[in-house]
């Protein structure tokens, strides 16, 4: 205990920050979600590039084997072709950058990079600010597909009901309104909980095994890519079962406006 005490672990929940560039603060989680977003846009462009040119080798199939994994489960959880379309270009770049900022952060050496005595090495998905921003994104986006889906009163219908007349249905309304705003919060701490905590696990594994640290972290980094590849699917599954259940709606609404009984939808997304 008194030689893990004497320790010097450098962890910080927040991103910090680097420098600043007009008055606006730069963190390390910003750059590294920067380097990131290169990497996925290289990525997505070079696999489209060559798909259509008919230019094929083995990181193009992966890539495409990857995309019509997600491709299929949009179609499977998702009723609706149309929406299944709409909805594709958001969940699948969901997964392929939360994927890839989440394995920046197993990159070897982690917080031994630093300028101006800050890490610059912080995966994006380890900060909070990222992962709210982006599940408001998902939470705004289902919302917008609902209103389309089942119009403006349709999906106010799904949360606000009259209590005199229904009184169980107006509680069900109150109990799915609370539900909006928990699956917002429970997909930016999920994703942010398991990232942070895996960049603290590499760091610690690393400076208490010392001398092996390459011998032990192999194995703690390979556990991580597998962790972060599940983190990214979870995300956009979530997105997509989220999506799902808006548009089915509920009561009334659901038969007025949806052509998929949510029944049918929730044994689809089972």
């Amino acid at each position: 205990m008194n030689q893990f005490a004497a320790l010097d672990l450098h962890i910080s929940i927040a991103a910090e920050e680097v420098f600043k560039i007009g008055g606006i603060s730069v963190t390390n989680a910003m750059i590294t979600g920067f380097v990131g977003l290169l990497i996925t846009f290289a990525i997505l462009f070079y696999v489209g590039g060559r798909v259509k040119r008919g230019h094929y080798n083995r990181f193009v199939g992966l890539v495409q084997w990857v995309f019509e994994g997600l491709l299929n489960s949009i179609n499977d959880v998702v009723p609706d072709k149309k929406l299944a379309r709409k909805i594709t270009p958001l969940a699948v770049t969901i997964f392929f950058f939360v994927l890839i900022n989440y394995w920046l952060s197993v990159i070897p050496g982690l917080d031994s990079i630093k300028l101006f005595g800050v890490p610059i090495i912080r995966s994006l998905t380890a900060d909070l600010n990222f992962t709210l921003g982006l599940a408001i994104i998902t939470v705004v986006t289902v919302q917008v597909y609902a209103i389309k889906h089942l119009g403006v009163f349709g999906n106010a219908g799904r949360y606000f009901r009259n209590p005199i007349k229904d009184p169980i249905g107006a509680f069900e309304g109150v109990l799915e309104l609370i539900g909006e705003v928990s699956r917002g919060t429970a997909l930016a701490l999920r994703l942010f909980g398991n990232a942070f905590a895996g960049e603290v696990l590499l760091l610690v594994i690393a400076v208490l095994t010392n001398y092996f640290a390459s011998v032990t972290l192999p194995f703690f980094m390979a556990f991580e890519l597998f962790i972060g590849f599940i983190q990214a699917y979870v995300f956009f599954i979530l997105t997509l079962i989220f999506t799902s259940l808006a548009v089915a709606g509920h009561g009334e609404a659901a038969h007025d406006h949806s052509p998929t009984p949510r029944s049918k939808v929730v044994k689809k997304v089972e």
